[in-house]
């Protein structure tokens, strides 16, 4: 073990210390002559440690965000484990995307089409001049719905297990952590410019949840370097955006996975970022409702 620093024991590292077990910070903390001794077992780990426990103590928002993700009742032996009560709104958002692939065959009927962006049994949509005109037309007969529904509409039971997967991990942590106002914003800014970026690129025929699942993605990468509180692998964002910038190469289909949303990836992605970057992060960090 490698000492590296000493702080007052009026001060409460309970939540520093389970934060930095579910980094796989191999530490230890004990008391001598009065003080906290803060101990690491790998010293490459020294300098990130210190910067974050600079901020930690320095930040009374981060040391607030941190204690309270180390008592909220979802953290269970330090893992994220939030039963179907916890995300509510998120736990809808799955089970209607599994409904609607259960009733349009997934994409394959006719039902499907009311999910697309636009019908494209009515409207030719071969250039980008005729896209736009097509969703003028579609919007002026009032069916707004289109802008979000395509976010249900999946194609594989590999591509809806995937995306649920994803959103319950990452949309519970926003839902119980920042609330279900701020997860029904980043859902509809989302879906609103991955899905109209897949659709000017490429026209109608596409669906899923995964740009909405890039967009939390990417809320929760930036928004947590401003106040630490959801829990995620550091690589999980590494490679989300590797495969994101895979999917712009023909590698997807050479390999026989087909062409991916790529713009709907980079569009929702864009607008997770945007909104943390813009957005506060809520002052009352999450609700210690009851398990």
């Amino acid at each position: 073990m490698y000492r590296i620093k000493q702080i007052d024991t009026d001060i409460d590292l309970s939540g520093f210390s389970r934060w930095l077990k579910e980094q796989g910070v191999g530490h230890r903390i004990t008391e001598e002559g009065g003080s906290q001794i803060l101990w690491l077992e790998n010293p490459e780990h020294t300098e990130p440690v210190i910067q974050a426990l600079e901020r930690f103590l320095r930040e009374p928002d981060v040391q607030k965000a941190v204690n309270t993700t180390a008592r909220s009742p979802v953290f269970v032996g330090g893992r994220w484990q939030p039963s179907p009560r916890h995300a509510p709104v998120v736990l809808g958002m799955i089970l209607l995307a599994v409904l609607m692939a259960w009733v349009t065959a997934m994409g394959q009927n006719q039902l499907s089409t009311l999910l697309m962006f636009v019908d494209p049994r009515f409207y030719d949509v071969g250039t980008m001049a005729d896209r736009i005109q097509a969703l003028s037309s579609t919007l002026a007969s009032g069916q707004v719905w289109r802008l979000i529904t395509p976010d249900f509409l999946h194609f594989s039971w590999t591509h809806i297990i995937f995306n649920s997967v994803m959103l319950w991990f990452l949309g519970s942590q926003i839902e119980w952590f920042d609330g279900r106002a701020r997860l029904l914003l980043l859902f509809v800014a989302t879906s609103l410019l991955a899905n109209g970026l897949q659709y000017l690129v490429t026209g109608p025929l596409f669906g899923g949840l995964s740009g909405v699942v890039y967009g939390i993605l990417g809320y929760c990468w930036l928004s947590q370097r401003r106040v630490p509180r959801f829990q995620f692998p550091p690589a999980l964002i590494t490679f989300a955006v590797a495969w994101m910038v895979i999917g712009f190469t023909p590698f997807t289909e050479m390999v026989g996975l087909g062409r991916m949303a790529n713009e709907a990836h980079l569009g929702g992605f864009v607008a997770g970022l945007a909104l943390a970057a813009i957005l506060p992060v809520p002052k009352k960090a999450p609700r210690n409702r009851g398990a």
